[in-house]
């Protein structure tokens, strides 16, 4: 071996390879060492994922129910402003998750894009309003329009939704499939009126914990 091969070999000449080396390997990681967070949109798959629900499949899943129930005739042709209720989401999955996120995101969804074809109901606060209702026919507080005339709306439409999944475990890893299903019910006839349904499956090497 020469002398400038040598060199090469020196402690601080394996030193800088190594480096060089570790500075390669460093390519593309989104959150390197020193910095304790990375921001990222809702939609993106980030690098902490598991093989469960994420913000991207609630993001895709929601608006693609939000534009399908859009363009049935019983919302795009109604007469009138169809009022509806959210129902709570049935989670069958083994994921601990806030199912209601689903229906609130569509909830909002409707809201930004139905430019007033379609109402919510909200009922989640009807002991509120009963009791602004019982105060302003007791007159204890104003009104502008006759308290003792009572104008809750009824249900023109329930949504509802369901979470089903199917989990595979082997020596290589983990399997998740996930069918998100969710109806639109007629309030009168019990009618499904709408449904429609979004299906993901991911594999992965271990879990995500969900908090």
């Amino acid at each position: 071996m020469n002398l400038n091969l040598r060199k090469c070999f020196t402690p601080l000449g394996l030193a800088v390879a190594g480096a060089l080396l570790v500075g390669c390997a460093s390519t593309g990681v989104k959150n390197p060492s020193g910095v304790p967070v990375t921001e990222m949109r809702a939609d993106e798959r980030g690098f902490v994922a598991g093989t469960g629900v994420e913000s991207q499949d609630l993001v895709a899943v929601t608006d693609k129910m939000a534009r399908s129930i859009l363009g049935i005739p019983e919302i795009a042709s109604a007469q009138g402003i169809p009022r509806i209720v959210l129902e709570p989401v049935v989670n069958e999955t083994r994921f601990p998750i806030n199912k209601d996120m689903f229906l609130t995101k569509i909830r909002g969804q409707l809201n930004i894009k139905a430019r007033n074809k379609v109402r919510f109901l909200a009922r989640e606060q009807m002991a509120t309003l009963e009791r602004e209702q019982a105060l302003k026919q007791s007159g204890q507080v104003t009104s502008s329009s006759d308290p003792h005339v009572v104008e809750f709306k009824g249900a023109d439409f329930f949504l509802t939704g369901k979470l089903q999944g199917l989990t595979t475990r082997t020596s290589a890893g983990t399997s998740d499939y996930i069918l998100y299903s969710f109806q639109l019910i007629d309030a009168r006839t019990s009618d499904i009126v709408w449904e429609d349904q979004a299906d993901i499956k991911k594999q992965g090497l271990e879990d995500a914990t969900y908090r």
